[in-house]
């Protein structure tokens, strides 16, 4: 198959590589709002690049893979659909959620497939917690913890399109945490500290948050990020149940030292980001993808997926701005009214 890539910066690069290398991936073609930069790439992998996105539909592809700034993927997703083509898009669909069910409605109604990118679902790490929790080794959850912390500060050129770290950073926590529990968030109550560099209270956004969850069966779960750890890239998930409790995330890189006298050591090699941390299920969900346009598996992760981590977001960011409770359903309830 040939499978167009539209976005060549880093991620796109990742993916790029990947599939290049997949035996039932015959070719690429490369395209990037930096013409040099998808020819360099393309280059590098003995594929082609394309001066535009026109071309990668007037050349004939496959399927798309979508790696482009945000503010470009709701569009991107309609017209591949309108074209009758899979769709592969890293997270998220839009920055809103009118923006994405128009989307997530193109893609319904030309009947094809969109898979999101929300590579946590492929580590082991977290497929082991999702068995764990599936099989009743847990018992009954009461308490999650979940958190993502940055080593670095993001460039602010990138901070100021993000959408802010609900939106561009713990939406994973959110979706994986519907993932691997199984259950939806009813309520949402978010803070945030801007206490840090003023790039961020220049962007409106914090650089360290907390977020109180209730999920639909009772338990309790709490979200914390921040983009200041300095000790390493820290991604963690706990599951404590009536029976047992597990961790995700816990190994001999986690950028966390114990104060106790017999407590392990800091990390000699402490993970340092997300490309590294998560390197195979990055391969792994572009794997998936083939095999959904090949019609092997069905969709991971598809658009309503990806719909229902952006509600929890809206709503964490919703909650900070206004100092109160927020339900995600009544945001997708004015969502819908206002397109209606």
């Amino acid at each position: 198959m040939r499978i167009g890539v539209i976005g060549t910066g880093r991620i796109g690069t990742i993916h790029a590589h990947t599939l290049s290398r997949h035996r039932e991936v015959g070719s690429l073609i490369l395209t990037d709002v930096d013409p040099a930069r998808a020819q360099a790439l393309a280059h590098r992998l003995g594929e082609t690049a394309a001066p535009g996105v026109d071309e990668i539909y007037t050349w004939g592809v496959d399927a798309v893979v979508i790696t482009t700034a945000t503010a470009a993927h709701a569009d991107l997703i309609a017209r591949a659909a309108r074209a009758g083509l899979p769709v592969f898009c890293e997270k998220p669909i839009a920055l809103d959620i009118g923006g994405t069910l128009q989307a997530i409605t193109e893609v319904e109604t030309a009947g094809t497939v969109l898979q999101m990118g929300f590579q946590r679902r492929f580590d082991k790490g977290y497929t082991g917690a999702r068995e764990a929790v599936r099989t009743g080794r847990l018992g009954r959850l009461h308490t999650i913890r979940a958190m993502t912390s940055d080593a670095e500060p993001p460039d602010p050129g990138h901070l100021a399109q993000s959408g802010g770290l609900y939106r561009d950073t713990l939406i994973h926590d959110f979706d994986i945490l519907r993932w691997v529990t199984g259950r939806e968030v009813v309520d949402v109550y978010a803070t945030g500290s801007d206490a840090g560099p003023l790039m961020f209270r220049e962007a409106g956004d914090v650089d360290t948050g907390a977020v109180l969850l209730t999920l639909d069966d009772g338990a309790l779960a709490t979200v914390t990020g921040t983009r200041l750890n300095g000790a390493g890239y820290d991604v963690r998930m706990e599951l404590a149940g009536e029976r047992d409790q597990i961790v995700v995330g816990l190994d001999d890189r986690t950028p966390i030292a114990s104060t106790e006298p017999t407590g392990p050591p800091a990390a000699d090699k402490p993970w340092t980001g997300f490309l590294e941390r998560f390197g195979p299920a990055y391969e792994a969900e572009l794997v998936a993808f083939v095999e959904v346009v090949r019609g092997e598996r069905a969709n991971p992760c598809d658009g309503r997926e990806a719909l229902r981590a952006l509600l929890i977001a809206e709503a964490c960011e919703r909650s900070r701005r206004e100092r109160r409770p927020v339900r995600p359903a009544e945001l997708l309830s004015s969502a819908q009214e206002a397109l209606t």
